[in-house]
Order: C-alpha cells, then sequence, then structure tokens
C-alpha cells in the first residue's frame, strides 16, 4: 500500500509541476540546427554517439545519444530536417528492458 501511496504522490507532483510550467518564463534556450551539424558537435563536445531512436508517427525522429561518461542527448528531427536538441544531461546508465509492474519496471 505504501508503494501505491508514493506512487500516486510523485505522479500527483510530477502533473503539477507541468501545470505550473507557464506560469514561469523559459530560461533554457533550445539549441536547433542541422542535423548532421549537431551530430558532430555532440560527437565532438561529449563524444556522444547514438543509443536509439524512435519515430513519432510522421511528425519527427527522437534521437538518444549517449557518451561513455555518462552524457546524454535527446535529438529531434521534425519532416523538414531540421534539428533540435530538447534535453541534455549526464549521469545516463543503460538497463535491461523491463515490462511495467515487473521489478525495475
Amino acid at each position: 500500500m505504501a508503494r501505491i501511496f508514493s506512487y500516486r504522490s510523485i505522479k500527483l507532483a510530477a502533473v503539477a509541476a507541468v501545470m505550473a510550467l507557464p506560469a514561469f518564463p523559459v530560461r533554457a534556450q533550445v539549441i536547433c540546427g542541422g542535423h548532421d551539424y549537431l551530430v558532430a558537435r555532440l560527437a565532438e563536445a561529449f563524444e556522444e554517439k547514438r543509443l536509439g531512436y524512435g519515430v513519432a508517427g510522421e511528425v519527427a525522429i527522437f534521437e538518444v545519444f549517449v557518451s561513455a561518461s555518462g552524457t546524454w542527448t535527446i535529438l529531434m528531427t521534425d519532416v523538414k530536417g531540421q534539428s533540435c536538441i530538447l534535453a541534455a544531461g549526464d549521469g545516463w546508465e543503460d538497463t535491461l528492458a523491463t515490462a511495467v509492474g515487473q521489478p525495475g519496471g
């Protein structure tokens, strides 16, 4: 029961945070440019390589780039070929894929 309660609390906090976002001015700048240029910069500056990608319908491709040191970047490319870095950080850890409801999932 405590586990269910904590998941609900986290879910509610996440929803509240997303709802509050429009109230705050955006401070981070999204970086956009040509796909090849951004991928080359990620390789040069952070030694990041593409780990995988996913297609969002006919709208965009999302790619995840990761380095051996744990830095990571999510890159979105639209149908016109414009790419934007949507998120980046460090502390990436590879995990085995697990189904929701399974230990670790």
